[in-house]
């Protein structure tokens, strides 16, 4: 494999100053919300990760789509990645939630419909990677892999406006919320900086990530490759 490209160095180097700066806005910057004081601060790391795993399992249905038109694999490749990167952040996210919720509701879990189709779409994208160890010829294991995101990736809109669609007692960040919402406050334009800039750095995170898991595929692809040559 090549050597690490320079600008997969300054996404390393600059995600990194973008995470410090972005708990340096977390903890220092965004004011204490007036009920909730430090629990809050848990917001932004929990918007953050689920919008990150969100935008990941889009980026892997869309490369389902182009495994499916192309037939290349490496788009299968990046499908991979970006699911197994989504799933960490969307678990971080799920664990977050029920930190915050523990506090402010009273329990660690509830089914509520944002927890339910969360928890279900979490668990659409493990039985993906498991389902995939059963294939071993890579391109019925691409094709698969390319229908199942494509058709698993209905569940991320679902996920995302289950707050409108059902009653829920989780509130919405923006825009109108169902009445039976708790835990929500009004930002101030601090807490609003804070969180956007929290979404921008987390997804350079995500990108950073997702180019050095697609690196590490190839590589992996081409040690499969030279097993099936000797097999052969």
């Amino acid at each position: 494999m090549n050597s690490q490209p320079r600008i997969l160095t300054f996404l390393i180097v600059l995600s990194s100053l973008l995470f410090v700066v972005s708990l340096g806005l977390i903890f220092l910057y965004a004011p204490l919300e007036s009920v909730m004081n430090y629990v809050q601060k848990i917001f932004y790391f929990h918007i953050a990760n689920a919008w990150v795993g969100m935008l990941g399992f889009i980026v892997a249905a869309v490369a389902g789509i182009a495994y499916l038109v192309k037939k290349d694999l490496k788009w299968d490749i990046v499908e991979v990645a970006a699911v197994e990167i989504s799933l960490v952040f969307f678990l971080i996210a799920i664990v977050s939630g029920s930190i915050w919720a523990r506090p402010t509701w009273g329990t660690w879990w509830t089914w509520d419909a944002r927890l339910t189709t969360a928890a279900i779409l979490e668990m659409i994208y493990v039985a993906y990677l498991m389902l995939r160890q059963g294939i071993e010829d890579p391109e019925r294991r691409a094709r698969f892999g390319a229908v199942y995101t494509l058709i698993g990736g209905l569940s991320v809109p679902v996920t995302f406006l289950s707050i409108r669609l059902w009653q829920t007692i989780h509130p919405a960040i923006i825009g109108a919320q169902s009445a039976e919402a708790q835990g929500g406050f009004g930002m101030t334009p601090a807490m609003l900086t804070t969180m956007f800039f929290s979404l921008i750095a987390f997804s350079v995170i995500f990108v950073t990530l997702l180019w050095a898991r697609i690196r590490l595929g190839r590589l992996a692809a081409q040690v499969e490759e030279l097993k099936l040559k000797v097999s052969e």
